[in-house]
């Protein structure tokens, strides 16, 4: 994902409010409403009936995963400026985390190890530098567990984005901390281009990063580790000098096998330990679009682009074959019809490699391409793109890059999304073969009016990592099925404020409780409620 710089701060002013208004995704209120509303007592559900009979929402195109990048490498998308105090750093983070639940996401993929250094306090590698400015500048608080507290407070998940290699965007190593691991150990490095890169051939290098990323992982309560496209740097002028590291460890194999194994061996180790070290925690690679060109493979796509199984040596087909990883998020960054790589026959040839591979797909869109150049005038392009996906069951929901463009909707592109994909929230597809189940229903649900609309109040359910609020017109006698598109609300805590309810109608709920992997429980009984007048 290239770097770039932004101008301008649009914003979805109009969705912001609605989100603000409606409640819905956002953060549960308390549990127990202290304001004062007239009207009739709550209703409450049987505390002792399970709905057992009745099946749960279950998988469904409904269900999608909805997420955004936000990228910190150069301030692309935060922080925007170091020399800022932590307080307005922290209030910027807080508002691309609102423009995500206004878009009805539920998901952001944040970026903590951008340039071997960290968004956290590390034993193995310094503070970021796009923090305050300095490499190894302590910013004065833990940065993610600040990030993970706000992004699960709004019940979106976090993924936190490793980049495994890359050391820095300058080639000086001087420039960097004393304390950086690449300055303690200058023959793990590569000069390649304008920057630098750990030697992915080393064992060293390997085990720094499943070093670095599985000290998050026991350490902090994050969704899914994520890398990006970034393994072997993208070719340059000249080759990858690892001439070295290959006479010492090649054992005789073709250089490019040798670099895709170095790459795999990190990506199957990984694999390992995550799930061995908290099964719930999943691990997702955003890969370049294309594997291979149907020139160079039989199995490859119609395409003729650059390929990562050639040029950064990225096995990523053969990573789903294995299930080494959860989900892959190939970024599709090209429109319909495009000449070399058409975003129509990529998504068709992702869609066979994931069949029957219990790896789910998500695409990455190119928020940042819209309004940039004459391909990508037309703002409906991107809502294109999702109404295509819909064709194939295999897409599981989308990732746009990035948050700064999303908050930017240049052109409208990310207001017409919404309005025509997004305009309910979404509980992400399952997670199959990681183990998990759904948790018990949910009890001694009640529904009354507030004097802002209804609110929904349950008895959190042992095992739930979330809930999943769903409203039907009418009163409904007990337990029904719950049809997925009536989603309004997916939050993780006991409560919620509907001020959507339109006045003196009548609505039944139900709330559903899921587990970590997205495990769906049948609904408990639901209960009715009318909504107060004005």
């Amino acid at each position: 994902m290239a770097s770039r710089a932004r101008t301008g701060i649009g914003a979805l002013a109009a969705a912001l409010a609605a989100a603000a208004l409606a409640g819905c995704g956002m953060p549960a209120l308390g549990g127990t409403d202290e304001r004062k509303a007239g009207g009739p007592a709550p209703v409450q559900a049987d505390a002792k009936a399970e709905c057992a009979k009745i099946a749960a929402p279950g998988d469904s195109r409904a269900r999608q995963l909805r997420g955004m990048w936000i990228a910190t490498v150069a301030g692309i998308d935060w922080p925007k400026d170091p020399a800022k105090p932590a307080a307005r750093q922290r209030a910027e983070f807080v508002k691309l985390l609102d423009t995500a639940r206004a878009m009805n996401m539920n998901a952001v993929f944040v970026q903590i190890r951008p340039n071997s250094d960290a968004f956290y306090p590390s034993p193995y590698e310094p503070w970021s530098q796009w923090l305050t400015g300095k490499q190894g500048k302590d910013p004065g608080y833990d940065v993610l567990a600040f990030m993970l507290k706000e992004a699960h407070a709004r019940n979106l998940e976090f993924h936190a984005w490793f980049n495994p290699y890359r050391v820095s965007r300058q080639d000086d190593l001087k420039k960097l901390a004393p304390t950086s691991p690449a300055r303690r150990h200058p023959d793990w490095v590569r000069k390649y281009g304008t920057g630098l890169w750990y030697d992915p051939g080393l064992p060293q290098v390997r085990d720094l990063a499943t070093r670095a990323v599985m000290d998050v992982v026991r350490k902090y309560d994050i969704d899914a580790v994520h890398f990006d496209d970034y393994f072997y740097p993208y070719p340059e002028s000249g080759d990858f000098p690892d001439t070295a590291s290959y006479k010492t460890y090649g054992q005789g194999m073709k250089r490019a096998d040798w670099r895709r194994r170095n790459v795999d061996t990190l990506v199957e180790s990984l694999s390992r330990q995550i799930h061995q070290a908290k099964p719930w925690t999943r691990f997702g690679i955003s890969p370049f679009g294309v594997w291979r060109n149907a020139t160079s493979d039989p199995a490859g796509s119609p395409t003729s682009a650059l390929q990562s199984y050639d040029d950064i040596y990225a096995d990523t087909r053969k990573w789903i074959q294995r299930r080494w990883i959860d989900y892959v998020t190939p970024q599709l960054y090209w429109p319909i019809g495009d000449k070399r790589a058409d975003y129509a026959k990529l998504v068709a040839w992702w869609a066979r490699q994931v069949q029957g591979t219990g790896v789910q797909l998500t695409i990455g869109q190119a928020g940042y391409r819209v309004g940039q150049d004459a391909t990508w005038k037309k703002p409906a392009e991107l809502s294109r793109h999702l109404a295509l996906n819909a064709r194939y069951p295999q897409v599981r929901g989308d990732v746009f890059f990035s948050a700064a463009d999303i908050a930017a909707d240049r052109r409208g592109f990310a207001s017409r999304l919404r309005a025509d994909h997004y305009s309910r929230p979404a509980v992400p597809p399952p997670v199959q073969g990681r183990g998990g189940q759904a948790p018990p229903a949910v009890q001694d649900l009640k529904a009354r009016p507030d004097g802002k609309g209804v609110r929904v109040d349950w008895r959190p359910s042992q095992g739930a990592a979330s809930y999943a609020v769903y409203r039907v017109d009418g009163k409904r006698a007990g337990c029904a099925p719950v049809d997925p598109t009536r989603l309004v609300a997916d939050v993780r805590g006991g409560g919620i404020l509907d001020p959507s309810a339109k006045p003196g109608r009548s609505y039944t709920y139900y709330v559903t409780a899921l587990d970590r992997l997205h495990h769906e429980s049948p609904p408990g009984r639901g209960a009715t409620v009318t909504a107060p007048e004005g």
